[in-house]
């Protein structure tokens, strides 16, 4: 569904526009059709300027990409009319109601029946009590609800969003999540670029950590399991140190840590692996409370790749 080979933006800058600033450099990627796509990085690593360019409102300097079967450079009308986007600031006409707003829009998108493409999505985002107010009266969640709207009005089957939930109280921005995998079920496919490190992890089938260059991608789960494998955690009512040396010994094991009274195990296939551990354990009079896998969030996972030089080896 989008796909870049070599992709690369050199902005020149200055009065004779002799200094170059790369900002993004040679990234290739493929973003499969029906895919939630997180795009991750800081600010400032070029992840707008990538969005740019794959929806043809910048031309890259070279390289190439494809947007749903349509090339960057050669087809940017029809990219431009099937995708849909949602900048960080979405403009919108101030002084003109919510509803002339996402009119124009649809117009512009020769959407068939303008009145009820409209109403349907102001009645979804919960704006439909709101139609005939000016946008420059809404706060930013309305606006922010409204601009979803619009890059939604002419049913593309590409969606770039940018900072989607940005400025939404926690009821708006559920909501908005909950019709991202509405979208999702869809078949829509969707390049997300978000700061918001908790949602791309629920939300995400794929995750990019870039900055200028590709760093990695993959699934969260993989990027966990390649950082720091799979830590089950076992928690004891007392603990004795010649338990930890016990699990040591068995070949599933790959370490053990003592932590207070817990067990720290770190396993390749915890679901096949638990039920031997847990006999072992009980069987050398260990009382154990309960068992749980330790879970490293993704902003750890994303400040260890973005900051060390291990993010490219991955």
């Amino acid at each position: 569904m989008i796909i870049t080979e070599g992709l690369t933006k050199v902005f020149k800058i200055g009065k004779k526009q002799k200094q170059e600033i790369v900002a993004v450099d040679n990234l290739s990627l493929q973003v499969n059709e029906g895919e939630v796509f997180g795009f991750l990085g800081p600010n400032g690593a070029g992840k707008t300027t990538t969005v740019r360019m794959l929806t043809s409102l910048i031309a890259p300097t070279r390289g190439k990409a494809v947007v749903n079967g349509l090339k960057v450079g050669k087809d940017d009308t029809a990219i431009r009319r099937c995708v849909g986007i949602l900048t960080e600031n979405p403009g919108m006409y101030e002084r003109l109601s919510a509803e002339k707003n996402l009119q124009i829009y649809a117009q512009l998108y020769d959407v068939a029946d303008v009145p009820a493409t409209v109403n349907k999505f102001l009645q979804m985002l919960d704006l439909y009590d709101r139609r005939k107010d000016p946008v420059g009266s809404f706060s930013k969640g309305m606006r922010q609800k409204l601009a979803i709207a619009r890059s939604l009005l002419h049913d593309p089957k590409v969606l770039f969003l940018d900072e989607p939930t940005s400025g939404l109280d926690p009821e708006a921005a559920k909501m908005v999540r909950d019709f991202i995998e509405v979208l999702k079920q869809r078949g829509r496919t969707i390049f997300m670029c978000t700061h918001n490190l908790d949602e791309a992890d629920r939300l995400c089938d794929r995750i990019a950590i870039f900055k200028q260059h590709l760093i990695t991608v993959d699934t969260p789960a993989a990027l966990r399991e390649k950082l720091y494998g799979r830590k089950v955690v076992i928690h004891l009512r007392e603990m004795n140190p010649a338990w930890a040396d016990l699990l040591r010994s068995l070949p599933a094991v790959k370490a053990v840590e003592v932590v207070d009274q817990k067990l720290v195990i770190t396993l390749e296939d915890p679901e096949r692996d638990n039920p031997q551990i847990i006999r072992h354990l009980v069987n050398a009079g260990a009382d154990i409370r309960f068992v749980g896998e330790l879970r490293h969030s993704l902003e750890q996972i994303y400040l260890e790749m973005i900051h060390s030089e291990k993010g490219g080896a991955v």
